[in-house]
């Protein structure tokens, strides 16, 4: 049974003859070698619930009284609380800062490549 043929570059790329000149193949990047203006926006981690419990004991009242709010009132203002002081919590959470995970959120990346176009034309 006759070898097969191979093309002359798999010829040459296997016996190495492209080391002795010192440089490796042409390498042709099918797009502009360029970052994007925009990344695709991906949905950030679900955060945890909040006032679950709070809520939980907020309609076990209301169905102990029939849905009076007048008897549940002290399990409402909790619970409206909770809710505030969690509000509270996200909005004064620093913009700026890295996920737990160490990266930038989809959004936050847009935003700075909104700020610092990439620049198209070469110099």
């Amino acid at each position: 049974m006759a070898a097969p043929v191979y093309p002359a570059w798999v010829i040459r790329w296997v016996s190495g003859q492209w080391r002795q000149k010192k440089r490796p193949p042409v390498i042709r990047p099918t797009r502009p070698l360029v970052l994007a203006n925009k990344v695709a926006n991906r949905r950030e981690q679900a955060g945890e619930a909040t006032c679950i419990t709070e809520m939980s004991i907020m309609m076990a009242c209301w169905k102990q009284n029939e849905f009076n709010n007048t008897a549940c009132a002290e399990e409402i203002r909790m619970f409206y609380d909770c809710v505030a002081k969690a509000e509270k919590e996200r909005k004064n959470q620093n913009e700026d800062t890295l996920s737990p995970r160490g990266s930038l959120t989809s959004s936050k990346v847009n935003k700075l490549l909104r700020r610092f176009p990439q620049s198209t034309r070469y110099v």
